[in-house]
Order: C-alpha cells, then structure tokens, then sequence
C-alpha cells in the first residue's frame, strides 16, 4: 500500500512540475509578444529592420489604417526608409491571450512625426508559434484619436 502512495505522489509531482513549466513557458511567451511589439513600434524610428525581420511571419499580412493591405517586404522597406517619417513612437496596454500555438495581441501606440503630427494607432496582431518560433502573421492597424481629444 505505501508502495501506491509513494507512485501517487510522484504522479502528483511530476504533474504539477508539468503545470509550473507549461506557465511559466507561457509567461515567456507573452512577454517576449510584448517585448517584440514595443520594438515594432520603435522600429521605423530606428530603421531597425532586422527586429521587423525577425517578428514578421515570411507569409504575413497587414492592414493598414487606409484599408490597404501590406506583406512582409513592404514593411521592411517602409521601415528601411522610416516612410512614416517617426521621432516617437511608443506602445500602450498591450494585452495577450495565448492559445496553444497562437496568440492574439491588442494594444496601442502613441507616435510622433517629426513634422510635429501626433497619433495614435489600436491594432491587433495574431501571433503564431511554428517550428518555437513567435511570429505574426496577420495585423490591422486603425488610426483613432488620442485620448481627450
């Protein structure tokens, strides 16, 4: 009898080990989403294109606040150029929900144009994991005004 109780505890044991890895591998997961979103917001700034590289799915596609639809190059080259011309951009509540092997991100982003334009964006961004990898394959981006005004 203390033979099947010592079995069921390091069944109960190696569960609960299982249940802390798989949380705390979810925590890293929706802070590296949140971490790689804010750096997408900085990115044209910094005309950081590996970082957009590196969190854009190769067969991603965006929606833009104008309703056009824009792939994976096409971001690369706007952020090569900093198109949108940003000295300030910065993500706010960005919240994640993790579903097996995909997430979806929603959040905001204040920015700034060097021509002294302000805004705002409230996006949504649906992550996949393929091959341990978090990356974004779909976005849709709308502009919206800033808070208080």
């Amino acid at each position: 009898m203390r033979l099947k109780s010592v079995a069921g505890l390091a069944v109960l044991l190696g569960t609960s080990v299982v249940v802390v890895r798989g949380q705390q591998s979810r925590q890293a997961a929706e802070n590296y989403i949140k971490l790689s979103e804010q750096q997408w917001a900085e990115a044209s700034m910094k005309r950081d294109t590996s970082t957009v590289e590196r969190i854009l799915a190769d067969d991603f596609v965006g929606l833009d606040p104008l309703g056009s639809f824009f792939r994976k190059a096409e971001e690369l080259a706007s952020v090569s150029k900093n198109e949108g011309d940003y000295v300030f951009a910065k993500g706010n509540d960005v919240k994640v929900r993790i579903y097996g092997d995909a997430a979806v991100a929603q959040g905001s982003e204040s920015w700034e144009k060097r021509n002294g334009e302000r805004g705002r964006y409230v996006w949504t961004d649906t992550w996949i994991r393929r091959n341990g990898k978090w990356q974004i394959v779909a976005a849709v981006d709308v502009k919206v005004p800033e808070p208080g005004k």
